[in-house]
């Protein structure tokens, strides 16, 4: 192989690398996101199982991982030493096999996933009281900007505990309705109302719901593909460049 073609081969490692430890980057800072956020209805889900916690771990493994292996893949591409670039190529092999296992196994099991989130939801209702500021105060937000209320329908609320064994009408604040006239709005909490008709909104946030982890589904899915490319680029030519080097020259590797 000439001398130019391997320096090509040598910058575009670099640059494909440095791509990389930027992917690596976004991952782990979406695995932080989903692990701290409390605004979002990943916090209902995250108080109330340990299947996201679980995920979120793993996304900033990953994006760790990801970064290392980067930054490995840079000096062993700038300075050609064999050792990195085939250390570097084992470890994006793990990775990927590892990605596409996840990716199967998530795919594989969307269905129970599904019947997990309803019966965590479904719960956390009947239980509501207004108190927990993390988890239910968060499914409030949800009700609020989604405009919807209850999972399938507002009627999962008559099976809460405080409805239930209250003379009063109420109803959760964060179902209130602005455009029909009722009683102060509130943010959290219940509210009652005087007249017949409960001034709350009439559509469950199943929908809503779904069709906001799809849309955030979709970004995971392009960073993951976007990444799976990047990956398979950085193996061959880290092969080619490791096929190339007859004899490494470990006085260019700059010592601290």
């Amino acid at each position: 192989m000439g001398k130019g073609c391997v320096t090509v081969i040598k910058y575009f490692l670099f640059l494909f690398n440095l791509l990389f430890f930027i992917f690596g980057a976004l991952i782990m800072g979406f695995g932080l996101w989903v692990l701290f956020d409390n605004q979002s209805f990943i916090a209902v889900l995250q108080e109330s199982s340990d299947t996201v916690k679980v995920a979120s771990y793993i996304l900033i493994a990953v994006g760790s991982l990801s970064m290392a292996m980067g930054f490995f893949g840079c000096i062993g591409a700038i300075y050609e030493i064999r050792c990195l670039l085939g250390l570097y190529f084992t470890c994006l092999l793990l990775i990927l096999i590892a990605q596409v296992t996840a990716g199967v196994s998530i795919y594989l099991q969307r269905e129970p996933l599904k019947y997990e989130m309803a019966k965590i939801l479904k719960n956390m209702i009947i239980n509501y009281t207004g108190e927990n500021r993390t988890t239910e105060h968060t499914w409030d937000y949800v009700q609020s900007t989604m405009k919807c209320c209850g999972w399938t329908s507002p009627g999962n609320w008559s099976e809460n505990v405080l409805i239930k064994d209250n003379s009063e009408n109420l109803y959760p604040c964060s179902c209130r309705n602005e455009s029909l006239p009722g009683t102060d709005i509130r943010d959290v909490g219940m509210c009652e109302h005087l007249s017949s008709e409960t001034p709350i909104y009439q559509t469950g946030c199943a929908a809503s719901v779904e069709k906001w982890l799809l849309d955030n589904c979709g970004v995971i899915l392009g960073i993951c593909v976007g990444v799976a490319v990047i990956q398979l680029l950085g193996m061959i030519l880290s092969m080619c460049l490791c096929q190339s080097v007859v004899q490494e020259d470990y006085t260019k590797v700059p010592k601290y």
